[in-house]
């Protein structure tokens, strides 16, 4: 995962505030540019419609991109110090250009709203070394009735790999034998397979 999709993970675009911000659009693309290490480094910063984010680094001293804050095996002050600018310029981006969402997934965010619209209830966060992870209760109860996770899509499908967002929902057990027969419905992952 690059440095881009890490911070921008869980995040929405908010095309009206990136002109505020200082982007151009070019095309179909918007673009920002700023100086760092006392102007000797410059930063390109290209989003698309759909908020996707992509950066560069230009050493203006030569002239050429520099790529080794990229380079996993680089250690060093100076390269640390590049990449910690180079993230603090994306994370300026992202808190006044982007709105957090709950999940990584559009899908997930909709139906996180359409719970909160039909029953009030919002997602809980509970553990800490799960942070993707989020269930739904009864309020009387207290009771899950169903959680979304993100997992690897090879526990489900041994043929896959990925990271995917699934929802584990309570249902009526003549439901589920049905539901199975279709594409998408697995057998519970995380919860009681009866139901």
């Amino acid at each position: 995962m690059t440095i881009e999709e890490e911070l921008f993970r869980k995040t929405k675009i908010d095309l009206n505030k990136i002109s505020k911000y200082g982007f151009k659009k070019e095309k179909s693309l918007y673009k920002y540019s700023k100086n760092i290490m006392n102007d000797t480094f410059r930063v390109d910063i290209e989003i698309d419609s759909a908020g996707n984010v992509k950066g560069k680094i230009y050493d203006l001293s030569f002239g050429d991109e520099y790529t080794n804050f990229r380079v996993e095996g680089s250690t060093g002050s100076f390269v640390g110090q590049i990449r910690n600018e180079f993230e603090n310029v994306l994370k300026d981006i992202r808190s006044n250009c982007f709105m957090r969402e709950a999940f990584i997934y559009e899908q997930s965010n909709r139906i996180t709203k359409a719970i909160k619209e039909k029953y009030g209830d919002d997602p809980e966060f509970e553990w800490e070394k799960f942070p993707g992870y989020a269930t739904f209760r009864n309020r009387d109860s207290k009771k899950w009735y169903g959680i979304i996770m993100n997992i690897d899509k090879s526990k489900l499908d041994k043929n896959s790999n990925g990271e995917i967002e699934i929802i584990n929902i309570k249902l009526d057990q003549n439901e589920i034998e049905c539901l199975l027969k279709q594409d998408g419905f697995y057998p519970a992952y995380h919860m009681n397979k009866k139901n």
